[in-house]
């Protein structure tokens, strides 16, 4: 949080101002000069601008929603480097329904199915990968390498590298994008809902408290009666689910699907995991910890815009990030630290 609070006040001092148009709060349109005609524009702030802001909040949140289910697979000491993949099939599969859809006008069918076809595809995928690493014995990061590519590749194959849209309004307008004073603010509270139920099970409940047992020591875990296998194949299950979420989300509110939606997300995802205080070793993590990271990397990219940097810099300031992160927490860990 104080990460976030100084790049905030560092961009709105060195983000500069533009000039938008005025809106009539009360009819939610942009107000014009009686004389001339034009519209009526006014001085903002680059990064405190509402428009801004909200999309900020918006981008973040196809990443925390995931970055909520990696945090539980990490905290597991496991990873899932299929999560991108995961998203575009689940997205994909999702869009497909809802262009069947498309002549429906209530918006009570058509995001029920969109929300259960996603977030189904999603479950599915990441139950498999559970089952797989469980049942074969294999290290999570080997089949998740090679679920990765299964499914991207069932996403090519399916939409034969096109575009998919034509979804009902009710599913966009209605709902994913629906204007609130000028703003698209559903994917952000949708962000925020997912956070509070993450933080929900990983604290309060039986679930959470076997997830941080077996990151921090499986042997000692399974010792103490408590089902690994099951357990590992139901966090990957519900962080499937959670790719599916935000698959739904991504396509509802940009109205289509792509053959190479989620590329490069595996990166994101698992950096707004380790920057929200993750440990790659296991027996750490927490939903708000995501939620948080995903908005630091989120200000990281909406920063380079306002101030004009190069994006192909955008790959390597990542990085550095999650190099960081990873030293913070190694820091952290040393003998001696906790006195």
């Amino acid at each position: 949080m104080l990460v976030i609070a100084i790049m905030a006040i560092a961009l709105t001092f060195f983000g500069g101002t533009k000039m938008v148009p005025r809106m009539d709060p009360a009819t939610n349109t942009v107000m014009r000069d009686p004389e001339s005609g034009q519209p009526v524009r006014v001085e903002v702030n680059r990064f405190l601008d509402s428009q801004n802001l909200i999309q900020v909040a918006n981008n973040a949140s196809y990443i925390a929603v995931m970055a909520v289910g990696m945090t539980a697979i990490i905290a597991l000491a496991g990873i899932d480097l299929s999560i991108g993949s995961i998203y575009a099939l689940a997205a994909l599969i999702g869009a497909f329904a809802l262009r069947e859809l498309e002549r429906t006008t209530g918006l009570m069918v058509a995001l029920p199915v969109g929300l259960l076809v996603c977030m189904g595809v999603g479950a599915l995928a990441g139950f498999v990968n559970g089952a797989m690493i469980v049942g074969l014995r294999v290290h999570p990061f080997i089949i998740t390498l090679g679920t990765m590519a299964i499914y991207r590749g069932v996403v090519f194959v399916l939409s034969r590298g096109q575009t998919v849209s034509g979804f009902p309004e009710s599913i966009q307008r209605g709902f994913f994008k629906l204007s609130v004073g000028g703003v698209q603010p559903v994917p952000s509270l949708l962000m925020v809902v997912t956070m509070v139920g993450g933080w929900f099970v990983m604290s309060r409940t039986v679930i959470g408290r076997r997830v941080y047992a077996i990151g921090g020591n499986e042997v000692a875990a399974r010792y103490a009666g408590i089902p690994v296998g099951r357990v590992k194949i139901l966090v990957y299950t519900i962080a499937g689910m959670l790719v599916g979420l935000a698959a739904c989300m991504y396509a509802g509110y940009f109205g289509a699907a792509t053959s190479d939606a989620g590329a490069g997300y595996e990166l994101r995802v698992i950096a707004a995991a380790v920057i929200g205080g993750a440990s790659l070793a296991g027996g750490r993590g927490s939903a708000l910890g995501a939620a948080l990271g995903a908005i630091v990397i989120e200000l990281i990219n909406n920063g380079m815009i306002i101030l004009q940097v190069d994006q192909s810099y955008n790959q390597i300031v990542m990085g550095a990030a999650i190099v960081v992160a990873v030293l913070v927490d190694q820091a952290k860990r040393r003998p001696g630290r906790n006195h």
